[in-house]
């Protein structure tokens, strides 16, 4: 029960962000920085080989996935820089 509730929480932040981002300039660049800090603390926790384990579930996020979740948000963060600050917005 508890895993569907974490999926349906993250899907709903996942529409909600994609939403905002899609509309605001500003957000991108919001979203350039915490990509930026979470792929970060990611690639810290994988060079760390540190196991975290998912609040209130039996299930634990290796280091090998916190290593792909680093890649993965070190893209977002590249496209969200590259969206936010480095091409004009079209008027």
């Amino acid at each position: 029960m508890t895993i569907v509730l974490y999926a349906a929480a993250g899907l709903l932040m996942a529409v909600g962000s994609l939403y905002f981002a899609w509309r605001s300039r500003d957000f991108r660049k919001f979203l350039a920085g915490a990509f930026f800090v979470s792929s970060g603390i990611l690639f810290y926790i994988y060079l760390a080989d540190v196991s975290v384990p998912l609040l209130g579930t039996e299930l634990v996020a290796t280091p090998r996935v916190s290593g792909g979740r680093s890649v993965v948000h070190f893209i977002l963060f590249l496209v969200c820089l590259y969206f936010g600050f480095v091409r004009r917005p079209e008027s």
